[in-house]
């Protein structure tokens, strides 16, 4: 009996080294502006792209949200991305595409995620993909480099990890809060050396865009990745898209994709259940996606931890400016920021804009949609005037304030409510204090300038 994992690593097995590594085809490469490394390493050997038309470049890191790059370097790297498409003969969704966007936004967007692929990536939220049933992982730029010249990639295969999730997720409750919840359980460190296989009826409930948050976060509890059998949810939403079969192609294809799951009797390395009933809307009050709590919860401690925790407990607190027994409702935010590869899809836009809809943010922000086609739907839709009218900024498609690279920062020593997935000292600029939390949960505190509960905000409104 063979899991999910089983399947698809034999699928793709090329060969086995004699130190147990596998050589792995790749059906899908995506590259970004700091893949630059890579491509210069093919020039110095004089190689070409091994398979052109299985890599696609993609402007997002470092795309300006708001005018211009931030500066000359930042307009060279994306220049030389877009260069570099040229040259070896690659499709790049560059700045003037419509089609640009975070790339783990739009590989499923174009229908270039498909269940049953091998997806890499240099970015390690790369585990996106494993949504749809695919085998998706982040790489680094050596091993880009590898990818580009023989569309192949030397890997050890990870032991398994199922984290089944009973139940049903409670009002105001999401696939973020799910991802963070058992991130808290595990530690960062819980999943380490393992691939997650996310099931359970709390998991088939989530739509695309939840699912793929869900994986998205894998790699904070130290997954290699994170996978979800397909199902008619992700036939639906691949359905019509434009890289993705059409006609008897995808009949065909389906036939395929829903074989993709694990065998009833498969045996994996570790079994994990969560009840979702359980489970409340979080935050993280630390510098680690672990250090999360239920929102109703207070500022932890260091005197009801080990002396090894109490002491990373007391740094942590001292960097965010918290003390310990605080409600962590009475934190009070200094802005917020609704975007990243986590969470800047149009369900989440929808989520934040349920809560804002009528109402003023007390803190400034910034609001930066996935793609622009998400952007171009919500703008039909009329979420950005939601958003502007809230008094946040609408601004472009790319991965902005999450990774502070394109001009768009958290300045030092404010604190940002976030719907990113990291938060560590300095991700969002030197100095800047995260607390991650779902869209929705990032819009309430917008609204009372506080962390807050979104669950009273939602009566009477729907949320996607």
């Amino acid at each position: 009996m063979n899991t999910l994992l089983d399947k698809l690593w034999n699928a793709h097995e090329i060969l086995t080294n004699e130190d147990g590594r596998s050589l792995l085809w790749v059906d899908r490469h995506l590259v970004h502006e700091g893949s630059h490394h890579a491509f210069a390493k093919l020039a110095a050997r004089g190689a070409r792209v091994a398979e052109p038309g299985l890599t696609i470049g993609v402007v997002d890191h470092y795309a300006p949200t708001r005018g211009s790059a931030a500066t000359p370097a930042i307009a060279r790297m994306i220049q030389t991305l877009e260069d570099n498409a040229a040259a070896y003969g690659l499709t790049c969704f560059g700045l003037k595409d419509p089609r640009q966007g975070i790339v783990h936004v739009i590989g499923p967007e174009q229908g270039l995620t498909l269940p049953g692929l091998l997806i890499n990536c240099g970015d390690s939220h790369t585990s996106t993909h494993g949504a749809f049933g695919a085998l998706a992982f982040g790489i680094g730029a050596t091993e880009v480099a590898h990818v580009l010249a023989t569309q192949t990639i030397w890997q050890t295969k990870p032991k398994s990890l199922r984290i089944n999730v009973t139940g049903q997720l409670g009002p105001g409750v999401g696939a973020k809060d799910l991802a963070l919840a058992w991130i808290a359980k595990l530690g960062t460190g819980g999943a380490q050396g393992h691939a997650v296989e996310y099931s359970g009826d709390a998991v088939r409930a989530l739509s695309m865009e939840g699912r793929m948050t869900l994986c998205n976060l894998s790699i904070e509890g130290g997954a290699r990745f994170g996978m979800i059998a397909p199902d008619e949810t992700t036939f639906d939403y691949i359905s019509g898209r434009p890289y993705a079969p059409s006609g008897p192609a995808f009949d065909k294809a389906v036939d395929y994709w829903q074989t993709l799951s694990s065998d009833h009797h498969a045996e994996f390395d570790r079994d994990v259940t969560l009840d979702a009933a359980e489970i409340a809307p979080i935050v993280t009050w630390g510098t680690s996606p672990e250090d999360a709590l239920p929102v109703t919860a207070s500022v932890p401690s260091p005197s009801d931890a080990s002396k090894d925790d109490a002491e990373r407990i007391t740094a942590t607190l001292d960097y965010m400016g918290l003390t310990p027994g605080k409600a962590l409702t009475d934190v009070e935010i200094d802005q917020v920021f609704i975007g990243s590869c986590t969470n800047a899809r149009i369900e989440d836009l929808r989520a934040a804009a349920a809560v804002l809809a009528g109402r003023r943010s007390k803190v400034p922000g910034l609001v930066s949609p996935g793609s622009q086609q998400i952007k171009s739907q919500a703008e039909a839709e009329g979420l950005d005037r939601i958003f502007t009218d809230a008094g946040l900024d609408w601004v472009g498609a790319g991965c902005s304030m999450c990774v502070a690279m394109n001009g768009d920062s958290v300045a030092p020593g404010k604190r940002c409510a976030s719907t990113t997935n990291r938060n560590f000292r300095g991700r969002q600029g030197r100095g800047a204090r995260t607390h991650l939390m779902s869209p929705a949960m990032v819009a309430a505190a917008a609204v009372t300038g506080h962390l807050t509960d979104v669950r009273p905000m939602l009566e009477g409104r729907s949320a996607a």
